[in-house]
């Protein structure tokens, strides 16, 4: 290994290019990175110390907006005066990403240190991808001294190598059909894997309280004996605005006494934060416990997520004549949602550039596109992505036309030179295909 990561002029790029190349990675990968139990995190967070220890933690599960509830989270703390740990994924340009404080990446040279000076212990237990990457986090995090860190789950909860930290509050913010193939093929089953994440004497915030994941929540809680809270029965959120490039407006209101309590802004696009920002609210009514936070600290993070974060690929404006943007949603959820939004803006015509992986079921998410749009079929440069003809087959079986691309620049080429300044652009499908166009 030490032989391998040596090659090239650069050596965060060669131990990163190591990284992927050798050890199972669930982003490019898929079902081969997956593992079945934590025995292996525990005996690197053993051989590290448990670094986690040493700094408050907030731990972040859901199937569709955990980043988002990430990000804002870390972007108020910042803006309180705390120096906060962000762990993420998947990244969408460079690795370091994954691995903030107070909004900067982790050094490379912090990489490419922690890879080599620790690659005997790696080559002996071969850790997942993840699993490094976890460790590499709370390395960094415990080096830096940090005062807290948010940490997102990758998947699931249960099983995921974020699950032990012992942290002053979870989130949970939705259940959708996602990563069936791992998780279960219904919303009762996801829940159960995510619940793993609800701890004894931990309280736990769960974003959306739907029939099927409920019960499956409340009984956990009670098994393990902690405090649990819905936000949507405590906050609804209603856009002030349908669209504006710059910034995203909601009115907050209180759903008992049914009265207005005040309006938020935030730098995030998207009308579907407003379920993002309800858990938040109830995530911070039980957080200012552990920290000082107030109105003001609270405003001024919502108002500076990506400038405190450099979150990406979130409902993101690329360009505005014509208005190009693009967005991670990749489940039945989260692009009802987006189709829903797209419907209340103004264009003249609507253009998709699409490409998805090829280990999911896109049939009911293809359902969902407009047929009367124009559609750009491509696929990212990664190992899972679906053939750019497959996926034109199989959008034609749902009724959506258009023509296959090769690589996600050429579509998007396609689609500009094909649209008027005043058409509508969009890009998603696979968060893969956001990160080459960003």
């Amino acid at each position: 290994m030490a032989k391998e990561m040596t090659k090239g002029n650069n050596d965060y790029e060669a131990v990163t290019s190591w990284m992927f190349r050798q050890v199972p990675m669930y982003q490019r990968t898929g079902k081969a990175a997956y593992k079945i139990n934590l025995e292996k995190t525990q005996r690197i967070d053993e051989y590290f110390g448990e670094p986690h220890t040493s700094y408050k933690t907030i731990h972040v599960a859901g199937t569709n907006g955990k980043g988002s509830v990430s990000h804002i989270l870390a972007s108020i703390l910042q803006e309180a005066g705390y120096k906060v740990g962000l762990y993420t994924s998947p990244h969408m340009k460079d690795f370091r990403e994954r691995i903030r404080v107070n909004g900067e990446k982790v050094p490379e040279n912090y990489v490419t240190s922690f890879i080599k000076e620790n690659q005997v212990f790696f080559e002996e237990i071969k850790p997942s991808f993840f699993e490094m990457s976890v460790a590499m986090a709370f390395n960094f995090f415990e080096k830096q001294k940090i005062d807290v860190a948010v940490v997102e789950v990758g998947m699931g909860g249960r099983l995921d190598s974020t699950n032990i930290i012992y942290p002053e509050i979870s989130i949970i913010t939705n259940i959708g059909l996602d990563h069936t193939a791992f998780l279960g093929n219904s919303l009762h089953s996801i829940a159960q894997e995510k619940a793993g994440i609800i701890k004894h004497n931990v309280p736990v915030v769960i974003g959306e309280s739907l029939p099927d994941t409920k019960p499956v929540f409340r009984k956990k809680a009670e098994q393990v004996k902690t405090s649990i809270f819905f936000a949507d029965e405590k906050y609804i959120l209603e856009p002030s605005v349908i669209f504006d490039p710059l910034k995203n407006s909601f009115k907050v209101f209180d759903k008992h006494k049914e009265k207005h309590l005040y309006e938020l802004t935030t730098d995030l696009l998207g009308a579907y934060q407003r379920k993002n920002l309800a858990t938040v609210l109830k995530a911070l009514e039980l957080l200012k416990d552990n920290f000082l936070l107030n109105k003001r600290d609270i405003q001024k993070g919502l108002s500076k997520v990506k400038k405190n974060t450099d979150f990406l690929g979130r409902w993101q404006v690329l360009e505005t004549s014509p208005l190009i943007l693009c967005d991670t949603a990749h489940n039945a959820e989260g692009v009802k949602t987006n189709m829903e939004q797209l419907k209340k803006m103004e264009y003249n015509r609507l253009h998709f550039v699409l490409g998805f992986v090829n280990d999911k079921n896109i049939e009911g998410v293809l359902s969902l596109f407009p047929k009367n749009a124009s559609f750009y079929f491509t696929k990212a440069n990664i190992p899972r992505a679906l053939d750019e003809n497959e996926l034109k087959h199989q959008a034609k079986n749902a009724g959506l036309n258009g023509d296959a691309y090769p690589t996600t620049e050429e579509a998007l080429n396609a689609a500009q030179n094909a649209a008027n300044a005043d058409d509508m652009i969009y890009i998603g499908g696979s968060t893969f295909v956001v990160s080459e166009v960003i």
